[in-house]
């Protein structure tokens, strides 16, 4: 068996997908007396249904002409489910939010809860103070993996949720003292955390058991029943006085970070922000090991806390851009920006402009000073939004290729990349082409044990000399099936200077989605700029490899997150279906996703040519 493993937990509703091999395609195989195809290499996949319970245990029998064999093979359901009857129940782990957490007097937290039907909920404070919380009618979320890649939209029709509670709470401590929010100047976060008597983790230490009158506790009552469980909530109050932090992913002073801490819309959120080292911002709450950064008045951003460091008291008036300095270079544009001290900034982008959001800032460009006339910046406009935020436009006359910053003191440095001059005719001549065989560590495998990583590096290792004839230069940020960690990898492309990335993949669907209806071709950008290369690859790989049309689709990939240049990241055949991990395995297969690669790259560079003025 190669999926799930039994001992692993999986997160399905109703049906889920097993997978893996017989050894021999002459054998045949049936689940719970249902037949399933059996392919000649041996491997096999089925759709099947799971029970109510936790443990669904299915009944595989397999055949040769000569022999037999049986298993019981169990699948194990993540999460927790509520006990059948009509038996009171509070579900602990559903609890939220849980662990120590660090909030302002006057907002409120929401406190939620999941318990049975028609009970009454309150949540006891040590004082004996009672929060009540309330039932809440709304339907359950989708689960993400569901909305994400399952084509099925009635998948999106959930049923109503009638056991979940929610209440408002503000301006009282919750349970024992959590400590400080951050650490002292020049405390170790072992030395805070002895203080408060918690290990280094934030959770307390063995053998530091505080009395049960400390925690608050949370009661469920209906009729003559009653449960009662600790909330394992501490929740400090925090004055009215910020405290000012600076970001540093690299704390521990190993010199092998990115020198970026991404920030985060809501705790655990998906990216967002991507602050630099030294950058410096109030911090105004937190919730265990995320800090929550007050950027301007209209934006807030979550940050891991290990990640910064507590800074003497400032003035917290407000950052003050300057007049704007335009150098214009052989292969970029550098724009020089002051500001009186390294605050947050966000970049985005459109197809021709460039715009520059400094955070807990105000404007004071007098000047903006473009030096000779160049061809690539047409305008650049400042302004003032809202409040503490400013903004610089800069308008190209061309799309964009790729831009970075960097701090040079409290100069804010953009660097805008000119776009490489294409031949029409020969558009990957003079190219350097970044080639990423994804993977590993982790990545997926077949039922027959092919490892993402092998068929990812074969493909980039057939790519490259089919690139190379047409007059590129390519540069694999792995040779060898070793492990290779993300940064490095877009690193190594960045200090080269590739005109553009393309990392190989192949794919393998979450848990509870149908990969007979669900699998297919796909390619995906994290930038504006990349859209239209995404496109273009996914028509080719299409086309090449006689797959379904999963589109193109925006990703939260450190492959594709670079701005230094168009980067895409291609998913296109299923690991997990037998016949495509067979062409996987074959030189031909290999070739084929190759081929589909360059001809996407050959129509993204020609187009470009063809619409530069």
């Amino acid at each position: 068996m190669a999926y799930p493993a039994p001992t692993a937990r999986i997160d399905a509703r109703d049906s889920t997908f097993i997978y893996g091999s017989l050894g021999t395609g002459d054998a045949t195989l049936t689940i719970d007396g249902a037949p399933v195809r059996v392919w000649p290499n041996g491997a096999w996949i089925a759709w099947v249904p799971l029970t109510s319970d936790s443990v669904t245990r299915f009944h595989l029998l397999a055949r040769t002409a000569s022999d037999s064999a049986t298993l019981e093979y169990p699948v194990h359901r993540s999460g927790w489910q509520p006990p059948p009857g009509p038996a009171l129940w509070l579900d602990t782990a559903a609890l939220s939010p849980r662990g120590r957490v660090w909030w302002p007097r006057t907002e409120y937290l929401t406190l939620s809860a999941r318990a049975s039907e028609g009970a009454d909920l309150r949540l006891r404070l040590a004082d004996g103070t009672l929060v009540r919380l309330v039932p809440v009618r709304e339907p359950e979320p989708v689960p993400e993996a569901v909305r994400a890649f399952d084509r099925d939209t009635a998948k999106l029709a959930m049923p109503v949720q009638r056991d979940r509670y929610v209440g408002l709470f503000r301006g009282r401590r919750i349970g024992p003292d959590p400590g400080p929010m951050l650490p002292s100047l020049g405390a170790s976060v072992s030395a805070v955390a002895s203080s408060a008597g918690l290990c280094a983790t934030g959770i307390l230490c063995p053998g530091d058991i505080l009395p049960d009158s400390a925690w608050a506790t949370l009661e469920a009552i209906r009729g003559g029943d009653t449960l009662r469980v600790r909330w394992p909530l501490q929740l400090a109050l925090l004055d009215t006085t910020p405290r000012m932090v600076r970001i540093d992913d690299d704390t521990a002073a190993t010199d092998t970070t990115d020198g970026i801490t991404p920030g985060r819309a809501l705790p655990a959120g998906t990216y967002h922000w991507f602050f630099p080292r030294g950058t410096r911002a109030r911090a105004t709450g937190r919730m265990n090991g995320d800090l929550r950064l007050a950027l301007s008045p209209q934006s807030d951003a979550w940050v891991a806390s290990a990640e910064t460091v507590p800074l003497p008291f400032e003035p917290m008036t407000p950052a003050v851009v300057g007049s704007v300095l335009v150098r214009p270079d052989s292969d970029r544009v550098r724009i020089r920006i002051p500001v009186s001290r390294r605050a947050p900034f966000e970049l985005t982008e459109t197809e021709r402009e460039i715009t520059l959001r400094i955070y807990d800032a105000v404007g004071n460009v007098n000047w903006i000073r473009y030096g000779p006339t160049d061809s690539l910046v047409r305008a650049i406009a400042w302004s003032q939004p809202a409040t503490r935020e400013v903004t610089l436009t800069v308008t190209l006359a061309r799309p964009v290729w790729g831009y970075r910053t960097s701090w040079d003191r409290n100069d804010l440095v953009l660097e805008i990349r000119r776009p490489p001059e294409i031949d029409r005719d020969h558009p990957l001549q003079g190219r350097l082409i970044a080639v990423d065989p994804g993977h590993p560590p982790a990545g997926a495998s077949g039922p027959t044990g092919l490892r993402e990583a092998e068929a990812n590096l074969a493909i980039a290792q057939a790519l490259k000399p089919l690139l190379e004839a047409e007059g590129a230069r390519v540069l694999l940020t792995r040779t060898a099936d070793v492990p290779v960690d993300l940064w490095p990898r877009v690193d190594l492309a960045e200090r080269a200077d590739a005109d553009v990335l393309v990392s190989i993949h192949n794919n393998a669907l979450p848990d509870g989605v149908n990969p007979f209806t669900n699998s297919g071709s796909s390619v995906y950008y994290n930038q504006p700029r990349s859209i239209p290369l995404a496109r273009a690859v996914q028509d080719a790989l299409v086309r090449r490899l006689g797959v379904r049309d999963l589109g193109i689709g925006r990703g939260d990939l450190a492959l594709v997150r670079p701005t230094w240049m168009p980067a895409v990241l291609t998913e296109g055949l299923f690991m997990i279906l037998p016949e495509q991990e067979a062409a996987l395995r074959s030189p031909e297969g290999a070739r084929r996703y190759a081929e589909a690669v360059r001809e996407g790259l050959r129509r993204f560079l020609r187009e470009r040519a063809e619409g530069a003025p």
